[in-house]
């Protein structure tokens, strides 16, 4: 069956069909990866399930012609407001990695953010969408690197920066060190061993594994006098270096209105309220929940996004009546990259735009720039 075939109906129907296709498809330790989060997870399953607290409000009988999902980031239109999150590691998902979920984003009229650990090069992936494609920075590899990045980002089009706030060290996912993810990526075929049988079990992942070059380096961190960096340093490798772009800069990782401030007060362009999809600091607030907050506090002054827990179109319009611009969505298309590739990507944009089309429609509301807090009820101390 054809990879197109296989997203379709009946086989796929929402975002949550993807995560079996891709966990049959990957080997344990890459799946694992991607559906993990740190120690219990709770921030991880909270993210998903604080949606569901929240009520909406409906009004019937209301009539118009079309209905307007088009906004506006940064002063790139997108046909609707959500947008591809980074994702490391997407080239382990599947060979076209961040080549096809930028592909597929530029051909469903949305951005792409581009993750530091991307197997593919930085001038590969702003070639392959005709959107917007941001570069998200993770300060490692030294001063150098960083910058290095930056000016070849600026070089080859980037829209803006998106600079990760909440990695001052990896979050511990117990997932990856079970699997032996780190051994497997490593350069000692003695300690990956025990590891093997779960990689074996997957062949047709495994030859194109191989035959896309085995574990990819890290594409756009270019160590002076070492080259690209290996993918097994990440952890090690991230580092509290302070560089500067001339451009938009958005900050990812805000969670308090005491840091959504001093965004504004530093510059920043947007804040993205953000949990690290919950696998950094576990016992957080679920992205969702912080969100009003941190509206509260940029008073209109710059554009607020979020992204965690995003699987419905009708959880980006909960966002968006909670005062974000736009959602980034992160596993809700890498299952659908690691299932199938860039038809798989372009079938979880098509599935999420028409649900925020229904979700809006279904609301009596004729915009997606219309929808406030009116439209939905908030569990109380909420606000």
């Amino acid at each position: 069956m054809s990879s197109n075939r296989r997203v379709q109906p009946p086989h796929v129907v929402s975002i949550a069909d993807f995560r079996p296709l891709a966990r049959k498809r990957l080997p344990k330790a890459v799946f694992d990866y991607l559906d993990g989060g740190a120690d219990g997870e709770m921030t991880l399953r909270e993210n998903c399930r604080a949606f569901d607290d929240i009520m909406f409000r409906p009004r019937c009988a209301v009539a118009f012609s079309e209905c307007g999902l088009k906004t506006n980031v940064l002063g790139y239109e997108l046909s609707f407001p959500a947008m591809l999150a980074p994702v490391g590691y997407s080239r382990l998902m599947h060979p076209g990695g961040e080549v096809s979920a930028a592909a597929a984003a530029g051909k469903a009229g949305t951005g792409y953010i581009l993750s530091t650990i991307s197997g593919h090069p930085m001038e590969k992936v702003r070639a392959a969408s005709t959107g917007p494609v941001f570069y998200q920075l993770y300060l490692m590899g030294g001063r150098t690197a960083a910058e290095a990045a930056i000016e070849r980002a600026k070089a080859v089009g980037m829209s803006g920066l998106v600079v990760t706030i909440d990695t001052p060290v990896a979050g511990l996912r117990e997932r990856d060190f079970r699997n032996g993810i780190k051994e497997l990526m490593g350069t000692n075929p003695f300690a990956m061993v025990p590891f093997l049988p779960d990689v074996l079990s997957r062949p047709g992942w495994l030859v194109r594994f191989l035959k896309d070059g085995g574990v990819p380096k890290l594409a756009n961190v270019v160590v002076p006098g070492k080259g690209a960096m290996e993918m097994m340093d990440v952890a090690a490798a991230l580092a509290a270096s302070a560089v500067k772009w001339e451009g938009a800069i958005v900050v990812k990782g805000v969670l308090p209105g005491e840091d959504a401030r001093r965004a504004v007060d530093e510059g920043a362009a947007a804040v993205s309220v953000s949990n690290h999809g919950g696998r950094q600091l576990d016992g957080v607030r679920p992205s969702i929940r912080a969100l009003p907050e941190v509206v509260a506090a940029v008073k209109d002054q710059i554009e607020v996004w979020m992204d965690g827990g995003v699987r419905r179109g009708s959880d980006i319009v909960k966002a968006l009546c909670l005062g974000a611009r736009a959602v980034l969505c992160g596993r809700a298309y890498a299952y659908a990259l690691s299932a199938a590739g860039e038809a798989g990507v372009s079938r979880a944009l098509q599935i999420l735009r028409t649900d925020v089309d229904r979700t809006v429609r279904l609301l009596g509301c004729a915009s997606v720039s219309a929808l406030d807090r009116s439209y939905v009820e908030l569990p109380a101390g909420w606000e």
